[in-house]
């Protein structure tokens, strides 16, 4: 039998910066428009609390990569157990015999991936000179957006919002700190959108917090929070005002945003521009002019996963990193 390797939290953030992340995820992206991906697949189980879910995809790089990530996603659990939202594992597979190369920590990967999708939709949607973002919702997502918008674009400025005032106070400090970045907390939600180039919703919402009048003309909009039916964070008539793009158009019409805009009848499936490989690999065009107002539904696709799982195990096996286990034993 061979060896799996190990790989913690801190391996993969580590031999991972967030623009490399964006960078092999751009690479995915082209890869599915060129067909050298599988198709993502999920299963998902809910449950009162939160859930667990199954993302599946393959990716082509030096070899065929398969991934499978295991993710239990509980949103209370920060405040009620002091445990992390998201907690799970992924699984990097051979995609020619199968073995088992490597399991690592889901955490970073999540985070790393989500923040690196949304810098490469705004790499094609969000205007070259943006330099204000609002990011609504200040959980531990919030910091990797900020970080990967500011790998893209001249972010000079954050506006931070989230129903617990302590929470928007802490990432604008950490903003600074951190990222060397003018941050400032504010209380009110259109607040913090309004007049802003960007605005990031990361929350597990279940009613919609920006509409039409709560955003500019010019504005990128990316709602990452909506990964099941029930949640919601942008209403129907702001995707029904802009030019959409999601990082897949299934995903999105069964657990996104774009869901909750669909059974409102406020826009149909043909009124999505594209999606988001279709922008990398150059197929159909981003942005169409300044004053357009352009969202992007990000769901959270396997393709993404397995980019960077991919990207980490490499990057792990050049610099001998991690444990090993032979679950053969």
């Amino acid at each position: 039998m061979t060896e799996t390797l190990l790989l913690t939290r801190r391996d993969v953030a580590e031999l991972m910066p967030m623009e490399d992340c964006i960078d092999a995820l751009e690479q995915a992206f082209r890869a599915q428009a060129q067909g050298d991906s599988l198709p993502s697949k999920v299963l998902a189980i809910p449950t009162a609390e939160g859930g667990l879910h199954v993302k599946a995809a393959g990716l082509r790089r030096s070899r065929l990569y398969l991934a499978a990530k295991l993710n239990a996603n509980f949103p209370r659990n920060p405040g009620r157990h002091g445990l992390p939202t998201i907690q799970g594992m992924v699984v990097l597979s051979d995609g020619d015999d199968g073995r088992q190369l490597a399991v690592m920590d889901s955490i970073e990967i999540t985070a790393l991936r989500t923040g690196a999708a949304t810098a490469v939709a705004a790499r094609h949607l969000a205007r070259p000179d943006a330099r204000t973002a609002a990011v609504i919702g200040c959980g531990m997502q919030a910091l990797y957006q900020v970080r990967a918008l500011a790998a893209v674009r001249p972010i000079g400025r954050i506006i931070a919002y989230d129903p617990e005032p302590g929470n928007a106070a802490r990432l604008a400090k950490r903003v600074t700190d951190q990222l060397g970045i003018a941050a400032a907390a504010v209380a009110d939600v259109r607040a913090a959108s309004h007049g802003c180039d960007i605005a990031v919703t990361c929350t597990p919402s279940r009613l919609p917090l920006l509409g039409p009048g709560d955003v500019a003309p010019g504005t990128f909009v990316a709602g990452v929070g909506a990964d099941s039916p029930e949640k919601h964070e942008l209403a129907p008539a702001l995707l029904a005002d802009a030019r959409i793009v999601t990082d897949s158009l299934e995903q999105a019409a069964t657990i996104g945003d774009l869901h909750h805009a669909l059974v409102a009848q406020a826009v149909r499936r043909e009124d999505v521009h594209a999606e988001l490989w279709e922008l990398a690999a150059g197929m159909k065009r981003g942005r169409a002019s300044e004053g357009e107002i352009t969202v992007f539904d990000s769901t959270g696709v396997a393709l993404e996963d397995v980019a960077a799982a991919a990207l980490v195990f490499e990057r792990a096996v050049a610099a001998r990193r991690g444990g090993r286990v032979d679950f053969g034993e």
